[in-house]
């Protein structure tokens, strides 16, 4: 498996993703559809990343970085191809990240998500997340936590 960063023919499948995670676990408000079919626009040109984990061709999973400020971004948009969970694709791109943040010095990394998904919060701490408060309004009405990653 590889990972490897955004490229148009990977957009289908950054919004199949992320649309089945979103259908399964919560609902698909229209800010989504509209984010997740035009990803280019709303992620990558803004100053953000995609990432996408590539096996023989197909994507097991993806994850963005939102830029959120100058140094800031948010961990947003993970997805794993329901065959491929449990195998720790996301547990790998959320890994890449980290060491993509360090790497370019980013000084904030944060993410929401919902305490609902309480295997995604264990990893979450697993990997140097902790909970900060949620600030209102919160940005998303699914959310009901944020984590920040602590920087050593």
């Amino acid at each position: 498996m590889n990972i490897v960063p955004f490229h148009e023919n990977y957009a289908e499948a950054f919004y199949n993703l992320n649309i089945e995670w979103l259908e399964t676990y919560f609902y698909v408000e229209a800010y989504d559809r509209e984010v997740l079919s035009n990803p280019h626009h709303y992620i990558i040109e803004p100053g953000g990343h995609i990432f996408f984990a590539v096996e023989n061709g197909t994507v097991l999973g993806t994850v963005a970085l939102l830029k959120r400020g100058k140094h800031a971004y948010e961990l947003t948009k993970m997805a794993v191809l329901p065959k491929s969970r449990g195998k720790q694709v996301g547990q790998k791109l959320m890994q890449y990240c980290i060491d993509f943040a360090v790497e370019n010095k980013f000084q904030k990394l944060f993410l929401y998500s919902n305490t609902m998904l309480a295997n995604a919060i264990h990893i979450y701490k697993k990997y140097g997340f902790v909970e900060v408060s949620l600030e209102q309004p919160n940005p998303y009405e699914r959310s009901n936590i944020k984590m920040n990653y602590i920087f050593s």
